[in-house]
């Protein structure tokens, strides 16, 4: 997988693509990220990249050649990648997305800054826009970075363990369940016998469990995007039932 990632600011990707899981997995090339400087296609003694809007308002705007110059440029490398717009109007990113966008032969990530593209940018150049929540940064390269490392986890040969990922929180539509590690027993809290017990299928079944208590009391709106199977609605409703229960004495 190639990421191109657009920007005025490559400098900001810098440290963060050095370290960690995603400095080890480019270094092994198991993805590539190459940063690009929309300047570099801009014209004129001072290489303007942005302008103010019409019909006014506060702001400037970036405008759309030196965008175009840098998008094709990057198809030419690369011609099946799929251009992003980090934006917040796009589709709030999720992991079913990180999932599907693994499986693109490449990505481009287009990064905004001041009061963001010119419109004929989004209608002309891009694929599909994506926003990482409902709130608004100085910039999209942090988006950017986000996008990659969410998606890296479902490349082959970026994660250790390729079942990681495949446990992580939303994997499955739900929260996911509590870890422990040594010591058994720190500040008076011990780790659960079961998760002591060999046996895989309680553990399992814990496991299970402790997700739908997790995601029923911190997201519960998940409950009803996710297919539970019969075992799961029967510990809900019985979680329900206690509920409903008036308190003892």
């Amino acid at each position: 997988m190639i990421f191109d990632v657009l920007t005025l600011f490559p400098g900001i990707l810098t440290s963060p693509l050095q370290e960690s899981i995603l400095g080890k997995a480019i270094a092994a090339k198991a993805l590539a990220v190459r940063t690009h400087n929309i300047r570099d296609w801009a014209e004129g003694k001072h290489l303007t990249a942005d302008d103010t809007p019409y019909g006014g308002g506060d702001g400037m705007v970036m405008k759309p050649e030196p965008i175009a110059g840098a998008v094709r440029a990057a198809k030419e490398k690369n011609p099946k990648a799929r251009v992003v717009m980090l934006t917040p109007q796009g589709k709030v990113f999720r992991q079913a997305d990180a999932v599907r966008l693994s499986r693109e032969p490449g990505l481009i990530l287009l990064c905004g800054r001041y009061e963001g593209f010119d419109e004929r940018v989004r209608t002309t150049l891009v694929d599909e826009e994506i926003s990482i929540g409902d709130y608004v940064l100085t910039g999209g390269e942090l988006g950017a970075l986000i996008l990659i490392d969410a998606i890296a986890r479902h490349i082959p040969g970026v994660l250790g363990s390729q079942g990681s990922a495949e446990t992580d929180s939303f994997s499955d539509g739900l929260l996911e369940y509590p870890q422990y590690t040594r010591p058994f027993e720190w500040e008076g809290q011990k780790v659960p016998e079961v998760l002591l017990s060999g046996n895989h299928a309680a553990i399992e079944k814990w496991r299970r469990q402790q997700q739908l208590i997790r995601t029923r009391q911190r997201r519960p709106d998940l409950l009803d995007q996710v297919e539970l199977s019969e075992d799961d609605q029967k510990f809900l409703h019985q979680l329900e039932r206690n509920d409903e229960r008036p308190p003892q004495g």
